[in-house]
């Protein structure tokens, strides 16, 4: 079943040219020539209150929700894309998976690239940040960006995320409290200036995880 938005786009900071908001899982970034689903480019030009011409700088998937950086002039565009693309933006993801993280660890594995159509290099930090009993809280750091490169990484140790149809464990778990998306959220982003700008958790999220714990801490 399709992820729906279940709250609206909001502002989350300016910075100079660049504009930082939330986009909930459920609304696309683009749109697609194919889908009457709602994006964060038709938000982003109804708003009044926000400069004209706004575009997304960075891709985020349809079904995570989280930080998306835009910029109104094609000069600041330009800017921040190369920030992104002299890896110079700091990026994390909370990341809810299946099964027990180590402590920390990173993933260098290669990911076939369909334009491309060979492998790319692909490397993914992660630090667990909380135990929950059959599942682990993650903080996730990609350092390069290819498509679905935290999934398929994640996935590919034995770690698939909640809510990835296409990367389900082998056993069957109980989800409480399930939210019924994706568990990907584009938490934070650490800029070249040394700014860091936060997307708090909604609300779905944080409802799972305080079910988790109440769980955990029922089971001593």
């Amino acid at each position: 079943m399709p992820t729906l938005p279940t709250e609206p786009p909001r502002l989350l900071a300016l910075h100079g040219p660049v504009v930082a908001v939330f986009k909930p899982a459920g609304m696309q970034v683009h749109p697609a020539n194919d889908s009457a689903d709602p994006d964060l480019c038709a938000w982003l030009a109804a708003q009044p209150e926000l400069p004209e011409g706004l575009s997304p700088i960075h891709r985020l998937d349809k079904e995570a929700s989280g930080l998306v950086l835009c910029a109104a002039t094609p000069e600041a565009r330009a800017e921040a894309a190369g920030w992104f693309s002299r890896g110079e933006v700091r990026k994390i993801y909370l990341v809810l998976v299946f099964g027990h993280a180590h402590k920390k660890g990173i993933i260098r594995r290669p990911l076939q690239d369909a334009r491309r159509r060979r492998p790319l290099a692909a490397a993914t930090r992660f630090h667990l940040e909380e135990p929950l009993g059959g599942f682990s809280l993650l903080r996730v750091e990609p350092e390069t960006g290819r498509k679905h490169q935290i999934r398929r990484h994640l996935a590919g140790i034995g770690l698939p995320i909640v809510g990835d149809d296409e990367h389900r464990p082998s056993h069957a778990l109980r989800v409480p409290a399930y939210p019924g998306r994706l568990w990907l959220h584009a938490w934070k982003l650490g800029l070249p200036d040394g700014t860091e700008i936060i997307a708090p958790l909604p609300p779905e999220l944080v409802a799972n995880l305080e079910a988790l714990r109440a769980g955990t801490a029922a089971r001593g």
